[in-house]
């Protein structure tokens, strides 16, 4: 038996290896068959799926996402159609799923309503200063503390005084001699006048025929301690300050307002008003004063309303909340979206813009400047009138965008920038070039070099206009030409060396967003990085060879820093 099965083991084998041969060409040719009607069934379907939240995320199909358990939305197709290759389609079954929503911008009208934070201060015009009349040493205070409430006539602190003393001996001469020498008499008088003291004590002193060792000082106003200057044993000087107080009947309620929304608001203006941690309805007040000077760092000014202090419940750096009706029914015409169309990323604000040509879905990414508007941005720069955005969805979109490789709110491709035409792209270029002239004024510590190259760069932004510029562009570029402008007139107007390279790191970083963003005509642009700069905070500038040289420090230490990115030409 065992022979006879050996005899036939390669017959076995033969005849397995036939049937495995035969059944893959069956396989393979049902497939062929098939496949057609397979993919006839699911044409149009998503071969990839993907989640919102994280586009890593690629499945063959519809499901849950593995991490979040997010349903999977269809990954976009990238378009063939639109001129613009960061633009990218969604098929219709990915706009269904994401509930994309779209909305044209238009031109409108403002909201008569600002929403703004503050804080409550002193009325400065309350606050007043209780100093010493005549020069001394406390012997005793009276008022020990900050806070305490002080009421006029009230002793504040008992002082020795051996000038006070040697005025009222020589009142007490004169008076034996006032009718032989009158002005000698009335000299003494006008001294201890001088002073502060009474008639009556002058007359007291006069009648007494003593004097007088210590003296007390007495608060010649009202209010509440807010800054306590002397102790027990203090020598003073005439005018010296012991206390300052501030009446807080009457207290100030600040608000900052962003230079964006300054012409939102006017004399008259009522403000709604809550106080943190203080519940009940909100107060009023109305607008009595609007800063004339601008905080160059925060962008805003501070406007102010007079507000009474009934039973004293308000306090002095209390933070509140507050809502402004602007009674101007002109109200000036501005462009804004819903928050919902804006996406952040650090200091980068997005929306995503429909491509109007495409024949199906299409968006691009799109960079702009907003600001607070109520329930809305305001555009301040990146979009125009008529332009389609994406309104709802917009973070399965930004995923989309991310999946494709395409531009989004996390990264923009390295080599990528926005479409831009040949004249934006010149007008920066020569921007770049003259950043470049200031920055090598500083790398060899020239003060008067780098002022002169911070004002011909004030010069050339006069001549760059926007004139040649439509739509976004323009937009785009009178934003960048303002900042490029406050960084260079503080150059211009900086003291000394140090001061100049503080505000050159504020151009430095409008300038590197430029170039990041829209590219410049120039072959090569290094982005380089020094960690030790503005003591140990570091900072970034732009430079035209691969050689460091350093404009933080110059010829102290030229060669601090590295590349971290290079730019190629667009």
């Amino acid at each position: 038996m065992k022979n006879t099965l050996k005899n036939r083991l390669p017959q076995l084998v033969l005849i397995l290896i036939v049937g495995l041969v035969l059944g893959w060409g069956f396989r393979a040719m049902t497939s062929d068959n098939t496949t057609p009607h397979a993919h006839e069934a699911g044409e149009g379907l998503p071969s990839i799926w993907t989640c919102s939240m994280h586009p890593n995320i690629k499945l063959p199909e519809a499901g849950d996402c593995p991490i979040c358990g997010m349903d999977l939305i269809p990954a976009s197709q990238e378009s063939a159609s639109s001129s613009n290759p960061q633009a990218f389609q969604m098929t219709e079954e990915a706009m269904a799923i994401a509930q994309v929503q779209t909305l044209v911008v238009g031109e409108g009208s403002a909201k008569k309503e600002l929403t703004l934070s503050g804080k409550i201060q002193a009325d400065e015009r309350e606050n007043a200063s209780l100093t010493a009349k005549f020069p001394g040493r406390i012997e005793k205070l009276y008022v020990t503390f900050t806070g305490e409430q002080v009421k006029a006539g009230q002793k504040l602190a008992t002082i020795y005084s051996p000038e006070l003393m040697n005025a009222q001996k020589e009142l007490l001469e004169a008076a034996r001699t006032k009718a032989t020498f009158p002005q000698l008499y009335q000299a003494s008088k006008e001294k201890l006048t001088l002073w502060k003291l009474s008639a009556a004590q002058i007359a007291e002193i006069e009648r007494a025929g003593v004097v007088k060792e210590k003296w007390d000082i007495l608060a010649d106003q009202s209010g509440v301690v807010i800054q306590k200057n002397v102790s027990v044993g203090d020598y003073l000087s005439t005018g010296s300050v012991l206390f300052t107080v501030t009446n807080l009947n009457k207290l100030w309620l600040l608000l900052d307002v962003y230079e964006t929304d300054l012409s939102a608001v006017s004399l008259g203006d009522e403000i709604q008003y809550t106080v943190a941690g203080r519940a009940g309805e909100p107060l009023t007040a109305k607008v009595s004063f609007i800063d004339p000077l601008l905080n160059s760092q925060t962008r805003a000014a501070s406007i102010r309303a007079e507000i009474p202090n009934v039973g004293n419940s308000l306090k002095p750096e209390m933070f509140v909340t507050a809502r402004l009706s602007n009674k101007n029914s002109q109200s000036p015409a501005n462009l804004l979206v819903p928050r919902t169309a804006v996406l952040w990323s650090g200091k980068r604000s997005v929306v995503y813009v429909k491509v109007p040509s495409s024949s199906t879905a299409a968006f691009e990414m799109r960079e702009v400047q907003v600001s607070p508007q109520g329930e809305a941005y305001r555009i301040e720069s990146g979009l125009s009138s008529g332009e389609e955005i994406a309104v709802q969805g917009v973070f399965a979109i930004d995923a989309s965008a991310q999946l494709a490789g395409k531009q989004s709110m996390m990264s923009r491709p390295a080599g990528t920038y926005t479409e831009m035409s040949d004249a934006f792209r010149s007008n920066g270029t020569a921007v770049v070039a003259q950043y470049f002239k200031l920055k090598n004024a500083l790398v060899k510590d020239q003060t008067a070099p780098a002022k002169s190259a911070a004002n011909d760069l004030v010069q050339l932004l006069a001549k760059l206009q926007s004139s040649n510029l439509k739509g976004s562009e323009k937009s785009a570029w009178e934003g960048l030409s303002k900042k490029f402008n406050e960084a260079a007139s503080k150059l211009k107007s900086a003291k000394d060396i140090a001061e100049l390279r503080k505000h050159f790191e504020q151009l430095s970083a409008e300038v590197i967003f430029l170039t990041e963003n829209y590219g410049v005509n120039q072959e090569l642009v290094y982005k380089d990085y020094c960690p030790m700069a503005f003591n140990n905070k570091g900072a970034y500038w732009l430079s035209e060879t691969k050689e460091i040289t350093n404009p933080y420090f110059g010829a102290s230490m030229l060669a601090c820093g590295e590349v971290t990115q290079t730019y190629s030409k667009k």
